[in-house]
Parts: structure tokens; sequence; C-alpha cells
């Protein structure tokens, strides 16, 4: 994963109502959530969700499918390894300055 994708990745997660969203969307596992439903649970305004699931979208870390007339919400577990491998991958490769 390269840096602007990473940094892209944490600039939506940097909102907090997109960071509650997301969160949201994390416990829900697999399955996703039902837009109606994420709107409920974090009292949102349909056009402000609507925005903000967008950004998700748009920097990948969630996707979106249609059942019948509902439309859910699902994290992108792959993307969200990355970022956080992005993170972790250079821990402690320079070793420790003594001083």
């Amino acid at each position: 994963m390269d840096i602007d994708s990473t940094a892209k990745a944490l600039k939506e997660l940097g909102h907090p109502t997109r960071l509650a969203i997301f969160q949201r969307l994390v416990k829900s596992g697999l399955n996703g959530l039902p837009v109606g439903v994420i709107q409920e649970e974090l009292s949102i305004p349909g056009s402000t969700l609507s925005h903000h699931i967008s950004s998700l979208v748009s920097a990948k870390l969630i996707k979106q499918r249609r059942e019948s007339r509902t439309l859910y919400c699902v994290v992108e577990y792959d993307r969200l390894k990355q970022v956080i491998s992005f993170l972790q991958d250079e821990c402690c490769t320079e070793g420790i300055v003594k001083g």
C-alpha cells in the first residue's frame, strides 16, 4: 500500500462522524449493516450520512451492496489490514538509539 492511499484512508477516518460510522461497521462484522440502521443508531441525518459513506467508499474502506430495496455497508477488511500493516511494517526497523 502506498503512502498516498494510506493518507487518504487515514484522512477519511480522521473525521469524528466517519470514524463513528466505520467503528460501528467494524463491530457488525462481514454482513455489514443497512444504511437505515446506521442512521438510526448514530442519529445522523440521511444526507449527511450519505456524504460520509461516500467518503469512506471513495477511500475504499467500505463497500456497499444492495439486497432488494435495502442498501448495506460493509467494511473492506483487507483494506483495513493494509492500513494497519502500513503503520506497523517498519516499526523499530532502525533499532533503538541508546543514549
